[in-house]
């Protein structure tokens, strides 16, 4: 309960109590090195002199050392970028001190542009790296808790993800984006394009030019969005054929061009026919429509256990965005194929790193 009430407290705050929030979390992240003594601490007038949000003076056995610290609201990495120049500024006046940028959550991204720079970071979950005199602390793996599961204010809410999927499938594009032309091809608002992309920058995943804007790191994009991906937000039904696996997906993918039933191979099935040498044993497929009739048409068995045959019921309609048509049949595209497979520990992530290096990446 404390922990929530903080929590609600950091997301709401006003500027000076999340500095004053940052200056006892820097303290306390000092406090166990036994020859340190904090010395003197004082809130910087940097709304009026441009000074920093905390001047922090330390006592060490080799003397003293002055910390200068930014700290803003968001850890995003154009946001470190910025804190991270604006310390640089300060450390021109400064010459001996140490910066620190502070924020509620840094992500990894946001801690290298720190440690480039020779910049130290802390933040409220508990993720720190300090590198000065004698001092080395470095503490890393804390995730996220500070994040909104607002769909609005998510990237990969169903109808974010669209956007994500229509830069990634699209990433060797040389046009840039415009927002309203993204809003056709994905098909949704320009508020909910804006959004993502406000975000997308935020992240430095985009590049802005002069006539739009154009995905610039999608590795980096692709790994973070597998990583929020949640392959059950499918609702996925398990059949068993008698049929093998290949003439199962022929018959199936047969019977839903016959009958208008909008299909698209994933998993496994995407996978081996994007990279022929993946092995598997059960057909995986996208269906949008009804299930039920599909399974008696094709005379398939549901289980609970022996499954040779998945069919899933997809959690938005954006995963049949950037289909191919494979060897006669409906494949998702290699970007969705990819996410699907990720979470799948073991062979799951092997054929899905094998789609990544053979065929996304050199469209990129």
């Amino acid at each position: 309960m404390h922990f929530q009430r903080t929590l609600n407290w950091v997301i709401t705050m006003k500027i000076d109590q999340l500095e004053q929030l940052a200056r006892d979390t820097l303290i306390k992240c000092l406090k166990d090195i036994p020859f340190l003594q904090v010395k003197q601490t004082k809130k910087g007038a940097a709304r009026k002199t441009h000074m920093p949000d905390i001047l922090l003076t330390l006592k060490l056995p080799s003397g003293e050392q002055l910390l200068v610290a930014e700290v803003k609201k968001n850890g995003q990495p154009r946001l470190a970028r910025e804190a991270v120049n604006q310390i640089l500024r300060y450390l021109e006046a400064y010459p001996s001190a140490y910066g620190v940028f502070i924020a509620p959550y840094i992500s990894s991204q946001a801690a290298d542009i720190c440690s480039q720079e020779g910049i130290g970071y802390v933040d409220l979950a508990g993720n720190c790296r300090l590198v000065f005199q004698q001092v080395y602390i470095s503490k890393e793996g804390w995730r996220n808790p500070f994040s909104q599961k607002r769909d609005l204010r998510s990237l990969y809410s169903p109808k974010a993800s669209r956007v994500l999927r229509v830069l990634l499938v699209n990433a060797g594009r040389k046009k840039e984006w415009k927002v309203g032309e993204l809003a056709r091809e994905a098909d949704v608002s320009l508020g909910l394009v804006s959004n993502v992309k406000k975000r997308l920058e935020d992240g430095e995943w985009i590049q802005i030019g002069s006539n739009g804007f154009s995905l610039s790191n999608p590795a980096s994009l692709l790994e973070e969005w597998s990583q929020s991906y949640r392959f059950r937000r499918n609702i996925e039904r398990e059949f068993y054929s008698l049929h093998k696996v290949a003439e199962l997906e022929s018959k199936l993918a047969g019977t839903c061009e016959r009958q208008g039933v909008r299909y698209a191979f994933t998993g496994f099935s995407g996978a081996a026919r994007y990279a022929p040498a993946v092995r598997y044993q059960r057909a995986m497929v996208y269906i949008q429509g009804s299930i039920n009739a599909l399974a008696r048409e094709l005379d398939l068995k549901q289980v609970e256990s022996g499954a040779n045959v998945s069919l899933l019921e997809p959690y938005d309609e954006g995963v049949f965005y950037g289909a191919r048509r494979i060897d006669g049949a409906q494949v998702a595209s290699p970007i969705q194929v990819y996410l699907d497979l990720k979470g799948f520990r073991g062979r799951g992530e092997e054929a899905a790193t094998a789609l990544l290096h053979r065929v996304i990446q050199p469209t990129w």
